[in-house]
C-alpha cells in the first residue's frame, strides 16, 4: 500500500485547489433527527455576524437563524473557528448556511435517506476492486473492465516452501480485493476490512438484507454485502496450507505494478512466508464468517469454523513468526512484532462460534485494553465482538468487563469531542497515515456504545465523524470519491488513473491529511501545508495522503450504514 511510484503517465492527473476559508460542513447532509454542526472561520464572523442562517437552497428564504459558538484556536489546522448548532432543522429539503462576508455554504440535504447511497457506494467499492474477475458494463457501467490477476498460477516463495509445497511450485488463489491503490492481497489487511463488513451485518442485518447493489451475484437469496465479502473470503481460504493450518502472509508481485489497469499488470505473483498474525487474523475472521454464513451455506459455515480452528492452532504452536520482508520483495509488509491483539481478537472470535471458555481464559480479558481499531492493534474488535454478542455468552465471559471496557474508549472519545473546536473527536496526535478511517474507527466505537447504553452524546460524537470526512474539516473537502459538492477528484488508485475516465472510481474513502508527506518528493505538486489538519494533496502521486485501502473503506460501510438504522426519528 505504501508504495514509491514514478510519475509516469501522472502528469495529466491535476491537483484539486483545496479552500480552507469557507463554512465547513458535511456536504451531503444530515438525517432529520441527527445532530447538525457546520464550522465557521472565525474571522469572517465577528460583531453582527456572529449570527447565522439557514436558507433554502439558491434562495433567500430563511428557515432558521441562530448565533454562533464562541471563537476557538485550532493549533492542527492553524485557523480559529466558530460552530453553528443547527439540530432542530428536521423538516427535509436541501438548505445552505448563511453567514454575512461570506460565500454560502456547499448545499446539504436533510433526508430520511442521507446516507443510503453513499453506504452503498463505499460497499460496492470493493466489487470496482475484485480481483480475477472481468468488470461487465451490466454491474460497473462506465468502470468496466477486463480480468486481471487470475491467480491460478501463483509460486511458492522461497519464505514460504514446505516440504508439500517446495520453492517454485504454485497453488491456485484467485479471487480477493486488491488492498488499495496496488494490486495485491494481504491477509492482515484483509482481515480486519472483512470482519468490519461482517459486524456491519451483524449489527444492523435488516438494514443491509434490504439493500441492493446490483452485484453479479444479487438475487441469490443472501444480502450483497455477504455476496461481497464472500468474494474475498473465498480468497482468503485459499491462503491457507491445508497440510498444518498456517496461512501466507500476502499474495504479491516482487515489485509495485505501474500506474496500469488490472489486465495490463502480468508480473508473476507469489504467496510469501506464512506468519503468526496472518494466521491469528485468518481465525479471526473465519470464526466470524462462520456464524454469520451459517443460515445461508451450513457447509461453508463448518469450513470455516474448521479452518479457523486449525490456524488457531498453528499460531501456539509458532507464536513468533513475525513477517520479515523478503530481500527480493518490495510491495506492502504489514509487519507487527506484537501478536498479543491479534491472539486476543481470534481468542474473542473463537469463544463466541464456538462457546469453548478455554478461548476466553486465552483471551486474558482483565489485562486486555479497549483501544480503537486498525490492522495494527485489533483489541478493541474482540470487545466489540463481545459486547455484540453478550447476551449470548457463557458464563466465564466477564459482562460487567466487556461493558466497561467498550464505555470507558467511548466515554474518552466523547470527551475529545465535546473538547474539539471543530467538533470532531480526531485530535491532533490522530492525524496518522490514513487519518479518515482513524476518525471512522473511532466512530464505530461510539456507534458500538450507543447500542450498549444509548447515551445520546455517543451517537452524536459518531455523526461528527461522518460529518468530518463528508467535508466538516480543515481543507472543505468530501474525502469520499463522486460524493459532495467538493470531493476528492485525484486518488492514488490505479484503475482511477489508468481507466481514462475524468471521474474516479466512485466510493472509495482517500487516506487524508497526515504530516509526515512521505511521498513529497515523488509528487509534481507541493502540499499546500505542513499542518497536520492540511496536509493533504489530491494528487494521484500522493499515496501517503490520496490512497486509498479496503481497511478504510470498511468503517465508512459500518458508519454510514450505523448512523442509517439508529439515529432517531425526527422529534
Amino acid at each position: 500500500m505504501r508504495q514509491i511510484i514514478t510519475l509516469l503517465a501522472l502528469a495529466s492527473a491535476g491537483v484539486t485547489a483545496t479552500a480552507a476559508d469557507g463554512i465547513k460542513l458535511n456536504q451531503l447532509g444530515f438525517l432529520p433527527g441527527a445532530d447538525k454542526v457546520a464550522v465557521v472561520p472565525a474571522a469572517a464572523a465577528q460583531g453582527a455576524a456572529a449570527a447565522f442562517s439557514i436558507v433554502r437552497a439558491g434562495s433567500d428564504t430563511v428557515v432558521q437563524s441562530g448565533t454562533l459558538g464562541p471563537a476557538v484556536n485550532v493549533p492542527e489546522s492553524g485557523d480559529t473557528v466558530r460552530l453553528a448548532r443547527f439540530a432542530s432543522l428536521q423538516t427535509p429539503g436541501r438548505y445552505q448556511l448563511r453567514v454575512a462576508g461570506l460565500p454560502d455554504s456547499p448545499p446539504f440535504e436533510i433526508s430520511a435517506s442521507a446516507y443510503q447511497a453513499v453506504n452503498a457506494a463505499a460497499l460496492k467499492a470493493y466489487y470496482f476492486n475484485r480481483a480475477g474477475i472481468a468488470l461487465d458494463a451490466a454491474h460497473a457501467g462506465i468502470y468496466a473492465r477486463a480480468a486481471g490477476h487470475p491467480d491460478t498460477q501463483v509460486l511458492i516463495h522461497v519464505s514460504a516452501a514446505s516440504p508439500s509445497r517446495p520453492a517454485g511450485s504454485s497453488i491456485s488463489s484467485p479471487k480477493g480485493w486488491y488492498d488499495a491503490g496496488d494490486y495485491n492481497k494481504y491477509i492482515v489487511n484483509s482481515g480486519i476490512s472483512t470482519y468490519t463488513l461482517l459486524a456491519a451485518y451483524e449489527d444492523f442485518p435488516a438494514y443491509f438484507q434490504a439493500q441492493r447493489l446490483n452485484l453479479p451475484e444479487s438475487g441469490n437469496g443472501v444480502p450483497d454485502i455477504l455476496n461481497e465479502a464472500r468474494w474475498n473470503l473465498d480468497w482468503m481460504l485459499t491462503m491457507q496450507d491445508p497440510a498444518d493450518g498456517g496461512v501466507y502472509h500476502k499474495l504479491t508481485n516482487l515489485r509495485f505494478d505501474g500506474m496500469v489497469m488490472p489486465a495490463q499488470a502480468t508480473q508473476p505473483r507469489y504467496v510469501v512466508q506464512k506468519t503468526t498474525a496472518a494466521a491469528l487474523d485468518f481465525a479471526a475472521v473465519m470464526a466470524t464468517a462462520s456464524r454469520v454464513y451459517a443460515p445461508y451455506d451450513a457447509a461453508l459455515s463448518t469450513r470455516m469454523r474448521a479452518a479457523a480452528q486449525q490456524a488457531w492452532r498453528w499460531a501456539q504452536a509458532h507464536p513468533r513468526d513475525y513477517y520479515r520482508q523478503p530481500a527480493d520483495v518490495a510491495t506492502g509488509e504489514y509487519a507487527d512484532n506484537d501478536v498479543s491483539d491479534e491472539q486476543a481478537w481470534a481468542a474473542a472470535e473463537l469463544y463466541i462460534t464456538t462457546g469453548d471458555a478455554a478461548y476466553y481464559q486465552a483471551l486474558h480479558a482483565p489485562d486486555l485494553a479497549a483501544t480503537v481499531p486498525s490492522w495494527s492493534d485489533v483489541r478493541g474488535l474482540a470487545w466489540l465482538s463481545l459486547a455484540r454478542h453478550r447476551k449470548a455468552l457463557g458464563a466465564a465471559a466477564d459482562q460487567a468487563l466487556i461493558a466497561r471496557r467498550v464505555d470507558g474508549l467511548a466515554q474518552q472519545l466523547a470527551a475529545a469531542w465535546q473538547q474539539s473546536p471543530y467538533g470532531i473527536t480526531l485530535q491532533k496526535q490522530d492525524y496518522v497515515w490514513g487519518s479518515n478511517a482513524v476518525v471512522l474507527n473511532q466512530a464505530m466505537v461510539l456507534l458500538h456504545a450507543y447500542r450498549l447504553n444509548g447515551k445520546r452524546a455517543y451517537l452524536d460524537a459518531a455523526q461528527s465523524g461522518l460529518d468530518y470526512v463528508l467535508g466538516r474539516n480543515a481543507v472543505e473537502l468530501s474525502f469520499v470519491t463522486g460524493y459532495g459538492a467538493r470531493s476528492a477528484l485525484h486518488p492514488h488508485h490505479r484503475p482511477s488513473v489508468a481507466d481514462g475516465i475524468a471521474a474516479p472510481v466512485p466510493g472509495w474513502l482517500v487516506g487524508g491529511p497526515q504530516p509526515g508527506q512521505q511521498d513529497k518528493q515523488d509528487c509534481p505538486q507541493p502540499y499546500p501545508s505542513a499542518l497536520p489538519a492540511r496536509s493533504y494533496l489530491d494528487h494521484a502521486c500522493s499515496y501517503a495522503s490520496n490512497e486509498i485501502a479496503i481497511n478504510w473503506n470498511a468503517p465508512l460501510v459500518y458508519v454510514s450504514a450505523g448512523l442509517q438504522a439508529l439515529t432517531p426519528a425526527a422529534q
